[in-house]
């Protein structure tokens, strides 16, 4: 054999799979496409071609360059004066320009005929796939959205702002709002003395003029520095009060808002986190001056609701690519896909995804039938923190399971599961962590126990034969936590298992539904995956979730 031709032989790429790419995401996912096969079919349409456009090549590679060249912060210019602006790699504004051409920031308040009834749970698709591609831009998209909630506290507010969030073209130019094509939010509520207790908060608004507030102070995270306004908190003599503060002023000057250092995150590094200090800042009152934490919750709901669907996308994404890669290389005489144990463990992991899946768009529908349904209403209040606890922190295990699975090559920063798996934590941490949530059940269960009698009866309904018994155990469950506040997440997380069968019940997923139901809320504790029990077929799990590509 010749030099060169040994030479090439080392280099062959022998068992070793081609990247996950090229895979239609959207048509790739059985579920997904069962869950938005009642929506219109321009919807439909639209999410084929997304789900092409998240696993293109081009579309990865702009992911990869935007957390690769991460946001720069330049506080001063040549003569020494203020700048306070933070510049992106091209990479991510070519993000933010696609995704706000999808709506991602608007579509749940356009009043859309095509979507009307189902705003919440269509747009929870776009996010879903999208998520699977790149989750830092996703978060000035997800306060931009959730932020049209607060803003309706003040109706003149929302006469002038909200046609600006609404339009789905991007404007990174560093101008006024009102002189822009489209504009995004940002929100500013943690403090360093307080962090999630921002009652102890300490920055101060003085009332200037009608509806207007002069605000001073500092705040520890204030995320997506560059957005064109931002949605703080701060002390009146009223008490804690809600305020949109844009970021420059109609003449184009600085609005007071001076940001100290951007964050040096574990993950979403391709967005910018700040902390910013503000003396003599204007800012618009949001509803009443001493109901500033009412009026932001209702944004942080939605926000809520969005860090679950990101959790659910991006388990999905490296679900995909270690089945993807396991089908693809052999060992030990075998393809990997063939191997009983790890056939077993993807199985396992496959039916939390699911569970999740199911689970976080069952949400998003209560959140498009509250107003007219009074039990999607209970679903909607009670199962926002329990679902947001659950996939947020079940997220972080399953994708390093999955990368696990593939093996040391998935330990590289090559692989989109690199980033999913730094991306994670941050949606279990950002907008309440676990303790909050299940501080925030328990709070619910205080006040309205019959919330919890209304989401029982329809987890009874779905769960059919198992039902009574499961309910029974969720009520014994209930009463520990009302005698315990520690106990609040045991509470949280067996709501969230059953309420993850019941709706994969619903949904009609059969065997998927009773594995997840024998093996989540009949088995024994375990901690980690592939004990499922050989009964269950773990290669038609696998299968019936995550087709092989033909």
């Amino acid at each position: 054999m010749s030099e060169m031709s040994r030479a090439e032989e080392k280099h062959r790429e022998l068992n070793q799979p081609k990247p996950w790419s090229g895979i239609n995401a959207y048509r790739s996912d059985p579920l997904i496409v069962d869950l938005s096969s009642g929506l219109h079919r321009s919807l439909r349409e639209e999410y084929d071609a997304l789900g092409r456009y998240v696993t293109s090549p081009e579309a990865q590679e702009l992911a990869r360059m935007a957390n690769q060249n991460v946001p720069q912060l330049r506080t001063h210019g040549v003569r020494g004066e203020r700048l306070d602006v933070v510049e992106f790699h091209p990479a991510w504004h070519a993000l933010m320009r696609r995704s706000m051409a999808n709506g991602l920031h608007s579509s749940a308040w356009e009043n859309h005929p095509d979507t009307r009834g189902n705003e919440h749970r269509a747009r929870a698709v776009r996010f879903f796939l999208t998520a699977q591609l790149e989750c830092g831009h996703l978060c000035p998209l997800t306060m931009t959205s959730a932020s049209v909630a607060a803003l309706m506290a003040s109706p003149q507010v929302q006469k002038e702002w909200v046609p600006k969030i609404l339009s789905r073209k991007y404007d990174s130019s560093n101008k006024p709002p009102m002189q822009k094509t489209g504009i995004t939010l940002g929100m500013g509520m943690t403090e360093k003395q307080g962090g999630t207790d921002v009652r102890a908060n300490t920055s101060r608004a003085e009332r200037v003029g009608e509806g207007i507030y002069r605000l001073s102070g500092h705040k520890w995270f204030m995320s997506a520095p560059m957005s064109d306004a931002f949605v703080m908190l701060a002390q009146t003599p009223e008490g804690i009060g809600c305020f949109l503060v844009p970021r420059l002023l109609e003449d184009g000057s600085a609005n007071g808002l001076q940001f100290q250092r951007l964050k040096d995150k574990i993950g979403n590094r391709s967005n910018a986190s700040s902390e910013v200090e503000f003396e003599g800042t204007f800012g618009y009152i949001l509803g009443q001056p001493g109901d500033g934490i009412r009026t932001i919750l209702d944004m942080v709901t939605l926000t809520r609701l969005d860090c679950a669907v990101a959790s659910a996308g991006i388990m999905r994404a490296s679900m995909a690519e270690a089945v993807h890669h396991v089908r693809g290389r052999s060992v030990f005489g075998k393809m990997l896909i063939d191997q009983p144990i790890m056939t077993r463990v993807l199985a396992d992991m496959a039916l939390d995804v699911a569970g999740a899946t199911a689970l976080v768009f069952r949400l998003a529908q209560s959140f498009d039938q509250a107003r007219d349904n009074p039990a999607d209403a209970a679903y909607a209040r009670v199962m926002t923190p329990v679902v947001k606890y659950w996939v947020c922190k079940m997220a972080p295990a399953l994708i390093y399971e999955a990368m696990e699975c593939i093996g040391g090559s998935g330990y590289i920063e090559e692989r989109a599961i690199a980033r999913h798996y730094r991306e994670a934590p941050v949606n279990a941490i950002w907008e309440g962590s676990g303790n909050v949530m299940a501080l925030d059940v328990l709070r619910v269960l205080n006040r309205g126990k019959d919330l919890f009698e209304t989401i029982f009866a329809g987890l009874e309904r779905d769960l059919g034969a198992s039902g009574r018994k499961t309910v029974e155990v969720l009520r014994a469950a209930t009463a520990l936590a009302e005698r315990d506040e520690a106990a609040s997440r045991l509470l949280v997380e067996q709501l969230a298992l059953a309420a993850a069968a019941a709706e994969l019940y619903r949904l009609g997923a059969g065997k998927i539904a009773d594995a997840f139901l024998e093996t989540r809320l009949a088995g024994g504790w375990r901690h980690t995956y592939g004990a499922i029990d050989a009964r269950f077929d773990a290669r038609y799990v696998l299968d019936l979730l995550y087709p092989a590509a033909g």
